[in-house]
């Protein structure tokens, strides 16, 4: 008994020598004689890439023209809220208090505007360091007044005297 060895990966999966040169014939007709490139079938691979090019032309055109289009509208509306923007946060402070007739409770101005207790409360020190602002304690609250909006019970006997 003799044990033959399979000489080629075909043989040893059991395919016999015509069909291996019948499988080497199919995979090598691919390929155009003298040239080492394969055909393409009818060019499906560029058909595909040359749509897929065309789409995203097309999807690009309509977002450029689109923003074009939208943009003066909301240049328009911008130059409105640029004038509010410029208003320093002191300058809006003091605002706020003058539309609430020269006084308001730091609370209240805490919850008119979207900045922190903390940052409300730096800038009321600020003001009121540079004489622009009076802070009076009422309890646990602070009452901000512009000057000359005072409670009168909050002057001293002297103050309501000369005025």
């Amino acid at each position: 008994m003799s044990i033959r060895r399979p000489s080629t990966l075909l043989e040893s999966l059991g395919v016999s020598s015509s069909d291996a040169a019948a499988i080497a014939a199919s995979s090598w007709s691919g390929f155009v004689s003298g040239a080492a490139r394969p055909l393409q079938l009818e060019g499906s691979a560029h058909l595909a890439a040359l749509a897929g090019m065309i789409a995203l032309a097309l999807l690009g055109g309509v977002l450029v023209a689109r923003n074009r289009y939208d943009e003066p509208n909301s240049i328009g509306s911008e130059g409105d809220t640029d004038r509010e923007e410029f208003v320093t946060d002191r300058e809006r402070v003091q605002r706020l208090l003058r539309e609430n007739g020269g006084r308001m409770k730091q609370s209240n101005i805490v919850d008119s505007v979207s900045w922190s207790k903390a940052k409300v409360s730096r800038l009321l020190a600020d003001l009121e360091e540079d004489g622009q602002i009076t802070k009076l304690r009422l309890g646990r609250e602070n009452l901000v007044c512009l000057p000359g909006h005072e409670p009168t019970a909050s002057k001293s006997p002297e103050q309501t005297n000369d005025d």
